[in-house]
């Protein structure tokens, strides 16, 4: 039987010559798929992309682009408010100085619209807060402003007018106090002279060690209360004091007095006596007008109907 084995040779010319042709089939077939994909995008309707639309553009960023608020003339200042042991006196902190360097005083004090215009320091913004509704005083401390109102008027109606006012006229860079020369003699605010408890060598030593402790004791903690403190003699053992501010009309000032300011200065003061808290011109007015009120009421309504606040040791007596 005849063997139909191929002789090794031609087994490896026919794996030699398959790969060939198949490589020349497919290298046609390619070039025909190529001609017709060129000829198919060649007669297809042509596709134009528009340089405008559906194009991402970029835009240089300028500072223009952004507003601040000073631009549109609104500007704001930090003011922190404060309560005060008196309901109706409010602290305001500006966060600058409120007083110019040139006054020596530590505070002035406005009780009414015509002191803002009275020499030596009428004060454009005390004026502006003695006009709004409801207000009594404005006491102007080196950094700071206390309002004081009356107590039929809520703050909630004082308040924000306040603030608004005190906000403008700071950013506005005007002259919170002024300073005019005194022809008549005439002192329209509290605090004007030299502050009270500054050192004089005049003083004798009982008097410089009473506004040592009034200095570094006592004072710091009227102030922080929106209010300060005044020294206005020594007389037979008396220590004679005016308290400003918030402290001035406070209905704890008596407390502050006597058990807080009396008791600390006999304590490290052996001459001292007692305390006594002086009244203007003005106060000493108004609490007699007040007393005689209380007089009348009490002879019509019985001797119950109005209980007086004045008695010996208050703030509101002094001893003659």
């Amino acid at each position: 039987m005849a063997s139909l084995a191929a002789p090794r040779s031609a087994v490896r010319y026919l794996t030699r010559a398959v790969p060939s042709v198949t490589s020349r089939r497919s290298s046609k077939l390619a070039t025909a798929a190529s001609t017709r994909c060129l000829h198919q995008i060649s007669t297809a309707p042509s596709i134009t992309v528009s340089s405008t639309r559906h194009r991402p553009t970029t835009q240089r960023w300028t500072t223009s682009s952004f507003t601040p608020a000073t631009a549109n003339g609104r500007r704001t200042m930090f003011i922190q408010t404060e309560d005060t042991p008196n309901p109706d006196a409010l602290k305001f902190n500006p966060n600058s100085r409120v007083l110019p360097e040139s006054i020596s005083s530590a505070f002035l004090e406005y009780l009414s619209p015509r002191s803002t215009l009275a020499p030596p320091h009428p004060s454009p913004l005390a004026a502006q807060l003695l006009n709004v509704d409801g207000v009594t005083s404005v006491f102007l401390a080196t950094d700071y402003i206390t309002v004081s109102k009356d107590s039929a008027t809520p703050w909630a109606h004082v308040k924000p007018e306040v603030f608004s006012i005190i906000n403008e006229f700071m950013l506005s860079g005007q002259q919170i106090v002024n300073t005019v020369e005194d022809k008549a003699g005439e002192s329209g605010q509290g605090g004007t002279e030299v502050d009270s408890l500054a050192y004089d060598e005049n003083d004798s030593e009982v008097v410089g060690m009473i506004k040592e402790l009034l200095e570094t004791r006592i004072r710091p903690a009227i102030q922080e209360d929106g209010g300060d403190i005044e020294f206005r003699g020594f007389h037979d053992g008396q220590v004679l004091l005016k308290l400003r501010g918030a402290c001035r009309t406070c209905d704890s000032s008596t407390v502050t007095l006597k058990n807080g300011i009396e008791s600390m200065l006999m304590h490290y003061i052996e001459e001292v006596q007692g305390v006594q808290q002086v009244l203007d011109q003005e106060e000493e007015i108004a609490m007699a007008e007040f007393a005689k009120f209380e007089e009348k009421l009490r002879q019509q309504k019985g001797p119950d109907a109005a209980p007086s606040t004045v008695g010996k040791g208050s703030l509101d007596t002094v001893e003659g």
